[in-house]
């Protein structure tokens, strides 16, 4: 296992910069934002420190040569957006972009993309299941052709009114996981997963490593804390907004050294990417930074 963080906390960075940053921290690699440029709604979205946009072999080479010099691998290219989007715009142009992330993969020589599912979410996954089936069956076919494989994270994008009652991501629960691996059966297909998400939804985050470890591409450290003196006012219905904190690996609910010992015994063997969404550190660059060094010394004691 390699030791790395996710680029998107660092939007103000180039992609030189980023490297640098995560030399200079002593990390292994980084999973690199690959938004289409310009701004996002969303947060935590819109980052683009490559641009696939008429990405081409010398600018492949190039990303590579600054990869070496730094010492630092890319563990993917991230792009998360809703390819289920009720608005038909803007989910094609969802698709058409992540066809792109998967292009300049391939160029760059990895092996991983990694992306959400997507989710009309005032439907129920039944009612979504034709939907991603017509979307994804063409999706992983076009991955499967490009030698890429696709790692979905298992975030259940439920955390504002927007995204109420359903979410904007299906795949969030095992009971999904082995329906959509079963119906579209591909090598290439898998789970980018974090394990924050399991215990947001009242889940053991240990609990679907062994089965699934032919299908962990890729992991995300991120950690929660649930506040459950909050859920005794507002309840478990409420938006999870209301009573859940994101926080950095070591500082929420979950047992590291166990959740560490578990990755291992099941045989993994990828990156390990540091997630901050962590406000508690500051909003600020530097704060953002030190979020980021605080959750390597709690990770690194568990890496060679």
């Amino acid at each position: 296992m390699k030791l790395g963080f996710v680029s998107a906390i660092l939007p103000e960075l180039n992609f030189e910069q980023i490297l640098a940053f995560g030399a200079s921290e002593r990390l292994a690699c980084v999973e690199i934002m690959c938004w289409p440029v310009g701004k996002a709604e969303r947060k935590y979205a819109g980052v683009t420190h490559i641009d696939v946009a008429d990405f081409t072999r010398a600018k492949a080479d190039d990303v590579n040569a600054l990869c070496a010099k730094y010492g630092v691998g890319i563990t993917a290219l991230g792009y998360y957006p809703n390819a289920l989007d009720p608005d038909a715009v803007v989910a094609k142009k969802g698709t058409d972009h992540l066809k792109k992330v998967i292009r300049a993969a391939e160029m760059l020589g990895l092996k991983n993309v990694n992306s959400f599912i997507g989710r009309d979410w005032t439907k129920s996954v039944d009612e979504n299941w034709p939907r991603f089936l017509k979307t994804w069956k063409p999706l992983i076919a076009f991955a499967e052709d490009h030698g890429v494989k696709i790692g979905i994270e298992n975030c259940p994008m439920l955390f504002t009114r927007d995204e109420w009652p359903g979410g904007k991501n299906l795949m969030t629960t095992p009971v999904i996981w082995r329906r959509a691996f079963s119906d579209i059966p591909s090598k290439k297909f898998g789970l980018n997963y974090d394990p924050s998400h399991f215990i947001l939804q009242g889940m053991d985050p240990l609990s679907p490593l062994r089965e699934f470890k032919d299908k962990l591409f890729h992991l995300h450290a991120k950690d929660v804390r649930i506040r459950r003196e909050r859920i005794n006012d507002v309840g478990i219905f409420s938006l999870p907004l209301e009573w859940h904190q994101p926080r950095i690996p070591g500082y929420g609910d979950i047992d590291w050294a166990r959740f560490m010992a578990a990755l291992m015994n099941v045989g993994y063997e990828g990156p390990v990417c540091i997630e901050v969404e962590d406000d508690t550190f500051g909003k600020t660059l530097d704060g953002r930074k030190s979020a980021v060094k605080v959750a390597r010394n709690v990770l690194q004691p568990f890496f060679a």
